[in-house]
């Protein structure tokens, strides 16, 4: 059932406006990164940052009415959907406008008129909350639920059983394992005897692809037969994408993860950088073609905007502290 591929795309995609969309998320995390580093807020923060190509990817061929779930580290879920900046950044700050009302911080967010569901910090927390989400669209045309997590998850026994509960039901859902080697703070060689965890899949009769996350190209064709193929056949499908995130597990550290030293690594991998990749292979097809500092600009520009909005909006108000909290009837 495996279906690895290494292969140029023939999707029909605009690769400039993917590449916006990679620098806006990047820029975003980076802004992130550098207030949590100021001080200037009190959530921590779980960067995506040498991961975004896989989002974005995926993104492409989800729908505003399909489900996604995210995890601890899901800014760049939440965004690649078309998801605000404004109310992400807002929500970091603890102001009321923010996509949680400002009560959830980075790690619970939601856009539910993009689809995307919520993100949680539990690891594995929303894999079993996404398969339910699967069955109950099962009969609702060609919705489908999307299960973002990273490889760390595979070690939870609810990462186990809800593929196994997902194959035997056919529930219309997309496993994405975002498969940046480290879990937390410990790298997968120490941690299994295979870098592999679309071997799970495999062991569970789930049709699974690996493919290179640091390849938009790669991903978003491997996404678009993915999600086509759940849509369709009304089952489950996986892709683990083999990534690389720049930053430590929670904050804005590079060359430590507590206590590892991963500067090797980073080396190694920032020759792999997601939007250099994409930029070198649009310039080779157009040469000289795109104003890459005038994209920049405007991007960097966007967010600072962002930040300026954000810290001057009101903070929630005590009488909406429970707001959300309880359910009530009508």
């Amino acid at each position: 059932m495996t279906n690895s591929r290494s292969i140029r795309a023939n999707v029909d995609i605009d690769l400039l406006d993917k590449y916006k969309q990679l620098l806006l998320i990047r820029h975003v995390e980076l802004s992130i990164g550098r207030e949590s580093k100021k001080g200037t807020f009190r959530t921590p923060v779980h960067l995506a940052i040498g991961q975004e190509a896989i989002a974005v990817g995926v993104s492409s061929f989800l729908r505003n009415d399909d489900h996604v779930f995210g995890n601890h580290r899901s800014h760049a879920h939440y965004l690649s959907l078309g998801c605000s900046p404004q109310a992400l950044i807002s929500e970091i700050l603890g102001k009321q406008s923010g996509c949680s009302g400002g009560k959830g911080g980075s790690m619970h967010i939601k856009g539910r008129d993009n689809g995307f569901m919520g993100s949680m910090p539990i690891v594995a927390g929303t894999i079993s909350i996404a398969v339910g989400a699967a069955l109950a669209l099962e009969r609702e045309g060609e919705q489908i639920s999307v299960s973002y997590f990273g490889d760390g998850a595979s070690e939870e026994g609810a990462f186990h059983e809800s593929l196994n509960f997902a194959a035997k039901f056919n529930a219309p859902i997309l496993f994405v394992c975002e498969n940046n080697l480290f879990s937390s703070h410990m790298h997968i060689d120490e941690r299994q005897n295979s870098t592999s965890i679309s071997r799970f899949a495999e062991s569970a009769g789930i049709n699974n692809y690996q493919v290179d996350g640091n390849d938009l190209i790669e991903i978003t064709e491997c996404a678009k037969d993915a999600i086509d193929y759940v849509r369709k056949m009304r089952k489950p499908a996986f892709i683990e994408a083999h990534t690389y995130r720049i930053y430590s597990h929670v904050g804005f550290d590079a060359d430590l993860d507590v206590g590892k030293n991963r500067m090797e690594d980073l080396e190694k991998w920032s020759k792999r950088d997601p939007i250099d990749l994409l930029k070198r292979f649009i310039e080779s097809e157009n040469p000289g073609q795109t104003d890459w500092d005038d994209i920049e600009i405007k991007v960097t520009s966007e967010v600072e905007q962002f930040w300026t909005i954000g810290q001057n909006e009101d903070f929630p108000s005590s009488d909406k502290l429970l707001e959300g909290v309880y359910w009530k009837d009508a």
